[in-house]
């Protein structure tokens, strides 16, 4: 299937003054964050300038989202997201303001750099998933493309420009005021996010547990076959495609003999491949399905890798670099679509969590992989092998479609009716057993187990723990679905969650149901002992 959206304007979403502001604090924001990066850096090298030092600097600030983006998407799904937004903010405001005040007075040493680091990474991770999860609520539908490729598109320009300001910066006033500049970007952020009046999402359920959203969420994406081609997808690119960021510091420097401002000549130069990119998204997807986007930009960046690795000049490596920005942006963008359009308002943030989780993992693995290859044979080896991995990824991953689900309806339906009794049975009893009896027609048995094995995938990814479809040995055409939840509780959580999207495909298993009154539902509640 093709059936994509409409296309929008590359610019469409800045004309939506909420999201053109948060756009705009967000670029700064990444801009600081890329700042600080390099100020980090540069300050452990005067601290404790040893390789383990400087590297754990990095993992600092990483490891929070690898480690951290599952439980916070959680959190993103269960408050409100403006004010959780606004209290991740101010915690890395926080932290940036301390470091930046204790840097200026001298008192920083190694140990207390890699604390406010590490409190950094805490702060993005909590920000990252929920960030995401607010665009499609920022933009109309038809536009989400749009709005996905300018957030990537305003990332790559930050990580283009940051480690330049942040050099002049470190240069002329030190690390320290490049902290302090980092503080200041997020009160801008926090600024935008006042101006969002974000629309009340009503509920009569009291909010989940944090454990039990996390395991909601990984439930969600275990029975969710449109997330999952997603995950393996991203799998399947970033590890691969990490060799170029892990070992371009070595390529400028031992390859092409250059220095440092070829290093960030070549980061600009991903940076004008990027905003191409994003501009030359909406005519592509257009034109061909996100699988075929993903595939191409793919190739095109597994060539860029070959022309990287044996170009042996700076002119034909700058062009390579701004290849894969093009096909950095063109992917990112296309996966992280379709992965907001498989995932419905009450578990986006989790989904988008888990997007995250593999994107780092996947990148920190990849570089590992890659540094090891090139550490034991050569540069041009491992980006060559890297790309040949990457075009075996697309052959390996060819039946994990992305994008067939973006005209899917995944707004709450609100077509079930509360079960008989509902008010008098406590929400904490449990477990539940749901079962739904249908009198089909024999002839058509085949065709309805087929049908009904899509509608076991709502019920598991929407909180059944077991599901099964009995038939009657003595009475053919009586068919019993059979679904089990932890709670009562849980189960009017199934009432709530359920699409249109789903609607349509229970109204498709009903209407083999023989006879005018509807399938007979019973629910059952264990009685505790």
């Amino acid at each position: 299937m093709s059936a994509v959206l409409a296309p929008a304007s590359p610019w469409a979403p800045l004309r939506n003054r909420v999201f053109r502001m948060m756009w705009i604090a967000s670029l700064a924001s990444n801009i600081g964050t890329w700042m600080h990066e390099v100020g980090a850096g540069w300050l452990m090298t005067s601290l404790a300038p040893d390789p383990l030092m400087v590297a754990l600097v990095q993992a600092a600030a990483t490891a929070p989202v690898f480690l951290l983006a599952l439980p916070a998407g959680a959190l993103a799904d269960i408050v409100d997201r403006r004010r959780y937004l606004i209290v991740s903010q101010l915690w890395m405001l926080v932290a940036a303001t301390l470091l930046g005040v204790f840097t200026l007075a001298g008192a920083t040493n190694a140990a207390l750099l890699l604390l406010f680091t590490f409190a950094l990474g805490v702060g993005r991770a909590m920000m990252m998933p929920a960030w995401g999860a607010v665009v499609p609520e920022l933009v109309p539908r038809s536009e989400l493309a749009s709005a996905i490729a300018l957030n990537s598109m305003g990332m790559n320009a930050a990580r283009s420009m940051g480690p330049a300001l942040a050099g002049l910066i470190v240069a002329s006033a030190g690390p320290g005021a490049v902290f302090m500049l980092n503080a200041l970007s997020f009160l801008a952020v926090i600024a935008a996010l006042k101006t969002w009046q974000r629309a009340p999402q009503p509920s009569e359920l009291p909010a989940e547990r944090l454990l039990g959203a996390v395991r909601a969420g990984l439930r969600y994406a275990r029975h969710s076959p449109e997330l999952r081609a997603v995950l393996v997808r991203e799998a399947a690119f970033f590890v691969f495609a990490s060799a170029a960021w892990a070992l371009l510091p070595l390529i400028v420097r031992q390859e092409l003999q250059a220095g440092p401002r070829t290093y960030g000549l070549f980061l600009a130069c991903m940076g004008v491949g990027a905003v191409t990119g994003a501009l030359l998204l909406p005519r592509l997807h257009a034109r061909a399905s996100r699988d075929r986007v993903v595939a191409g930009a793919t190739v095109l960046h597994a060539l860029a890798l070959l022309a990287l690795a044996h170009s042996g000049s700076l002119v034909a490596a700058g062009a390579a670099m701004v290849l894969i920005g093009i096909a950095w942006i063109s992917v990112v963008s296309s996966l992280m679509t379709a992965a907001q359009t498989a995932l419905p308002r009450w578990v986006r943030a989790r989904g988008l969590a888990l997007f995250w989780v593999f994107f780092t993992g996947g990148m920190a693995a990849g570089s590992t992989l890659w540094g090891q290859v090139a550490s034991s044979t050569d540069i041009p080896t491992a980006l060559t092998a890297a790309a040949i991995g990457a075009l075996a990824g697309i052959v390996l991953t060819r039946r994990y479609h992305i994008g067939r689900h973006d005209v899917a309806d995944l707004s709450p339906s609100q077509h079930w009716p509360n079960p008989t009794g509902h008010d008098d049975v406590g929400r904490d009893r449990g477990p539940v057993m749901v079962t739904v009896e249908y009198r089909i027609d024999p002839a058509r048995a085949t065709e309805f187990t087929r049908l009904l094995q899509r509608v076991r995938r709502i019920r598991r990814r929407d909180g059944a723990f077991m599901w099964e479809l009995f038939s009657d040995v003595a009475e053919p055409g009586r068919m019993l679905e059979c679904f089990m939840v932890e709670s009562w509780l849980e189960h009017l959580r199934q009432h709530e969650r359920v699409t249109v999207a789903d609607r349509e495909l229970l109204e498709a298993a009903r209407a083999f149901h023989l006879g005018d009154a509807p399938p007979v539902v019973t629910h059952l509640v264990a009685e505790t002992r």
